[in-house]
């Protein structure tokens, strides 16, 4: 009888496995996401018992990430579900590599958490291709002890970059290795304080780059009077992150991602203290600030796996699955009911005022971080991070942004 019995449960239990739908998922950025997306897993498949979720060997960075899915679609051994970041889904789609996914969406998106702006985060002429899973925009991290040292106080901290750099400055007066800013010559950075003027990168229908007007302009030259007028050092961004929790940086504008790791490598040395971007357009409706942050998209062609895929996808967009990555990375939420429904989030907002103001932040001016048109589009983020270098270095911001506005017109064929 017990032979029988015994047999009858694991005939159960074949039977069981077998009919386990398996998701190869891929994502990158290990250091942020490795710990969320066993999270995410483990809650996904307690509730989903007939899915089987399998993590891939992560990406050290989204570049890395997307240019290895290429890579595996050719070959025939794509995964089924990806992260990539929220500039990066748009390779995928100009290569046919990724599914739509408005039939899943349904009628009434919005309903279900997703408001017309963060579904513009993945939306391409009338076609939404992906979901955003979390968002980051950039913020000032200040350490206000370095701050009180050079005369000011967090109670009255500049809400303009003129105001910005004069604190700056003092703080890097104080000497013995401190210092005062630091700004990454980077892509996104570089749109954040575009997006701070009121100024775009292209036009709306993607024919032409627009980033050489008078907002463009004030922006780029931002990076220079940070190194002329308040002494920013030629760190790399591995550098700036270990200087601002070691207490050696004064104000950092960083993404606001990474606050948690801020903190805890501050430890007790100093409070980590967070402050929205300076608004520096005439009109604040303007103003947007590139999101950051990572995007979901569904590979797979097979329709029985395409359903699975959507079931893993709306669990980790949903409000659930943005609590668990809110509460694990520090990322702003990709839903608004996490926002709208204190269940979720509620005590942790009131115990975390740097994620409240950088949250609010993401949903006051989110916008898309535009990810420039055509196999090319990769290519031109690195000649705009050297044009900043150079401007930082001493390059005439106006001559160098005319000339990098009019090398990414040839370069993308808009000439």
């Amino acid at each position: 009888m017990r032979t029988l019995l015994a047999a009858t449960v694991l005939a159960l239990t074949a039977t069981s496995a077998a009919a386990q739908t398996e998701l190869r998922v891929h994502y990158a950025i290990p250091t942020i996401w490795a710990e969320t997306q066993d999270a995410l897993a483990e809650a996904f498949m307690k509730e989903h018992p007939e899915v089987r979720i399998v993590l891939d060997g992560p990406a050290e960075g989204y570049p890395e990430g997307v240019q290895r899915l290429v890579r595996e679609s050719v070959a025939g051994t794509a995964p089924d579900v990806a992260y990539v970041g929220l500039n990066r889904w748009r390779i995928l789609e100009d290569r046919d590599l990724i599914q739509p996914l408005d039939d899943f969406l349904g009628e009434n998106p919005e309903a279900q958490g997703y408001t017309p702006a963060l579904l513009s985060l993945g939306h391409y002429q009338d076609t939404q291709y992906a979901l955003a899973t979390s968002a980051s925009t950039l913020v000032m991290y200040v350490n206000p002890d370095l701050v009180e040292q050079a005369g000011g106080s967090m109670e009255d901290f500049p809400t303009t970059f003129d105001g910005v750099i004069e604190l700056a400055a003092d703080i890097d007066a104080l000497g013995d290795g401190i210092d005062g800013v630091w700004i990454d010559r980077h892509d996104w950075r570089f749109q954040s304080l575009l997006g701070s003027y009121g100024g775009l990168p292209m036009n709306a229908d993607e024919t032409d780059i627009t980033f050489d007007d008078e907002a463009g302009i004030a922006a780029a030259t931002l990076y220079q009077r940070f190194a002329e007028e308040a002494g920013m050092p030629s760190y790399t961004d591995s550098d700036a992150r270990q200087a601002f929790p070691a207490g050696t940086l004064g104000i950092m504008f960083e993404s606001s991602s990474l606050q948690t790791r801020f903190e805890q490598g501050a430890g007790d040395n100093f409070e980590v203290t967070v402050r929205p971007l300076p608004i520096a357009a005439e009109d604040p409706s303007n103003v947007w600030f590139p999101t950051g942050g990572s995007a979901i998209v569904m590979l797979t062609e097979d329709p029985e796996k395409q359903q699975a895929a959507w079931d893993y996808i709306s669990f980790v967009t949903g409000p659930e699955g943005q609590r668990i990555i809110v509460e694990n990375t520090g990322y702003a939420p990709a839903n608004a009911q996490v926002l709208e429904d204190r269940t979720y989030l509620g005590s942790y907002y009131d115990k975390n005022e740097n994620a409240r103001i950088a949250h609010t932040q993401v949903a006051q001016y989110a916008g898309p971080w535009y990810s420039f048109p055509g196999p090319e589009g990769v290519a031109v983020t690195d000649m705009i991070a050297a044009a900043m270098v150079d401007i930082t270095e001493g390059a005439d911001p106006e001559a160098r942004v005319k000339e990098l506005a009019q090398t990414l017109r040839m370069q993308l064929g808009m000439e």
